[in-house]
């Protein structure tokens, strides 16, 4: 540990405290390191808690099980959007921001104090709202659309959490600012942290959005306003909802240029268009809120139109980029480790038995084949019709927030362990495991929600027998098929995320330490990993035959599967 006295270089605060990563030689300033500590095992305790519910909403619309009566199954269900999809997922991102600002630049972290304070206002709000739904007044689902009420504490609890995470959000930037000043990297800043930037840039307008509808819709809980406008609630809370979930779109695919880097080596085979493809997320992608509303009588058609029909075009465009140069990049470093032969050797000698580049790339291509290509067809208006308030519209997010962001979170956990908390994975051979587990149970939930849905399976009900509607309603026999499908699949996943949490916690308290002299990693980092992370520069090399390969597959079958949809809404047109 080494202190470095900032007085002496002209700055005014107190002495901070570095160390030197043996693995990596980067250096981790105290306060940093304690936060991204804190905010990373707060995700992992509310994944748990939101997972645990994930698992009894999917049993209980798994007909052959149906563990819990209607009154339950919603309070569940509002309980386990707001845990993984707000609370798992911002706590994560905020340490990811702090390692990007700090770790990857070298710096010290700005105003810990405000950082602190941001913190523990995302504790207290994370908790009130688990409160607050468990105590059986607020299942309202995690959209909470009016005229359904919360008690007001539900909306005071979001509104605390934003702040909280908003403080985050302006400390990274404040991070940004004393590396720029102190000098602690040279030209640009690494693309990861670009990635960052983006993700932060995104954070604002949405936690903004948040706080426009929340707090009027806090106060008429109050009695202290007399209405809320529901398409104004639905307009605005999309512009949260659903751009919070672009915030995770540019977290992970920064995680994923991260990970390449660090265990193959891997650099962008161009930095400046994997900068300029984020500068278009932050242009474009929030737009795609609006396939959400594409039902809605109260907005115009050219609003629709211009906003999934072109600009979020260009956010898939962005999306379509990544998912290029992403595996180009490792095929390219993988060809400059020696994999040279054939077409696929590069991917053959992957490291697959280490997790993080195994949860990386399932989530790179599930994100991309599942969620991507399903939420192309969910974003153009004439094909949203077929999917618009079905179990396709979760199975689709699952395929994004699950599949995608949630696997390379765990992923990138797989290296903050060993570089933040000094500690080694426990256990390797079922480390090895957790992934595919995970990975190929939330592939199964999205595929199968998606299948339901596709048969005309309602979003939300909870019973799909429907043996107490007034007009019921028989579906066919393979929604039941795909429902019981998707609850074994839930129970794959939640196995795969019990023993991640295991993991997670057994390495953090039990792990063999790492800041002992000679330590080594049982999941190596590349010899060039921590340049090749943290410094700004393009591979220079295009030979990616393997990668133009699967790229083209991919093209394939979004080609196949776009026009099979329109081949499927073209039977809904019955002419006589």
């Amino acid at each position: 540990m080494t202190t470095i006295d900032h007085g002496a270089i002209g700055y005014a605060g107190p002495d901070v405290r570095y160390r030197t990563c043996p693995f990596t030689g980067r250096r981790i300033e105290r306060s940093a390191e304690l936060l991204i500590r804190a905010n990373a095992v707060a995700a992992v305790v509310f994944l748990a808690v939101g997972g645990f519910f994930g698992l009894l909403v999917a049993l209980t619309r798994w007909p052959a099980v149906q563990l819990l009566p209607a009154e339950w199954f919603y309070l569940v269900l509002t309980g386990h959007g707001a845990n993984v999809l707000l609370f798992w997922i911002v706590f994560f991102e905020i340490a990811v921001l702090y390692f990007a600002a700090t770790v990857l630049l070298g710096s010290r972290l700005a105003t810990p104090r405000w950082a602190w304070l941001g913190f523990g206002l995302m504790i207290i709000g994370a908790v009130m709202a688990n409160y607050a739904v468990l105590n059986g007044d607020s299942t309202v689902m995690f959209t909470s659309y009016p005229p359904m009420m919360a008690e007001h504490w539900f909306y005071l609890s979001l509104i605390v959490f934003a702040v909280g995470a908003l403080i985050g959000v302006f400390v990274f930037f404040g991070t940004l600012v004393v590396a720029k000043d102190e000098k602690t990297y040279d030209g640009s800043v690494p693309l990861v942290t670009f990635g960052a930037i983006t993700a932060a840039i995104i954070a604002v307008f949405t936690l903004a959005c948040g706080a426009i509808i929340l707090v009027p819709t806090w106060l008429w809980s109050m009695g202290l306003i007399s209405g809320i406008d529901t398409l104004m609630y639905k307009l605005v809370w999309w512009g949260m909802g659903h751009s919070s979930q672009q915030i995770n779109v540019a977290a992970h695919i920064a995680i994923w240029y991260a990970i390449a880097a660090m265990v193959v080596g891997a650099k962008p085979l161009s930095e400046k268009v994997s900068r300029f493809a984020f500068l278009m997320y932050i242009l474009f992608l929030q737009l795609a809120s609006a396939h959400h509303l594409l039902a809605e009588p109260g907005m115009s058609s050219s609003w629709k139109i211009i906003n999934t029909s072109y600009m979020m075009y260009l956010a898939v465009m962005a999306s379509m980029i990544h998912g290029l140069t992403v595996p180009g990049a490792i095929e390219a470093a993988q060809r400059r480790n020696g994999y040279t032969r054939g077409m696929f050797e590069w991917l053959t000698k992957a490291p697959w038995g280490n997790p993080a580049f195994s949860g990386m790339f399932m989530s790179l291509v599930m994100f991309g084949f599942l969620g991507g290509i399903t939420g192309v067809i969910l974003g153009t208006e004439q094909l949203n019709v077929l999917m618009h308030n079905t179990i396709y519209v979760p199975g689709h997010f699952h395929a994004t927030v699950v599949a995608g962001t949630t696997l390379a979170f765990m992923a990138m956990t797989y290296l903050v362990v060993p570089i933040v908390f000094q500690r080694d994975i426990i256990w390797p051979t079922l480390a090895k495991w957790q992934p595919y587990l995970f990975g190929i149970g939330a592939g199964g939930i999205s595929l199968f929600m998606m299948g339901a849905g596709t048969l005309g399976v309602p979003r939300r009900h909870w019973d799909i027998s429907l043996v107490d509607a007034a007009h019921p309603y028989e579906f066919a026999p393979a929604a039941y098929l795909m429902m019981g499908l998707n609850g074994m699949s839930a129970i794959l996943a939640a196995t795969g995320g019990l023993l991640f949490i295991v993991l997670v916690v057994a390495s953090i308290l039990r792990g063999p330490r790492l800041d002992q002299p000679g330590a080594k990693l049982v999941f190596p980092l590349h010899d060039a990993g921590a340049q090749a992370v943290s410094e700004y520069g393009s591979e220079g090399s295009l030979k990616i035959p393997g990668t133009v390969m699967l790229v083209t597959i991919f093209f394939l079958t979004f080609i196949l599967y776009y026009f099979v949809n329109w081949k499927y809404l073209s039977d809904l047109w019955l002419f006589n």
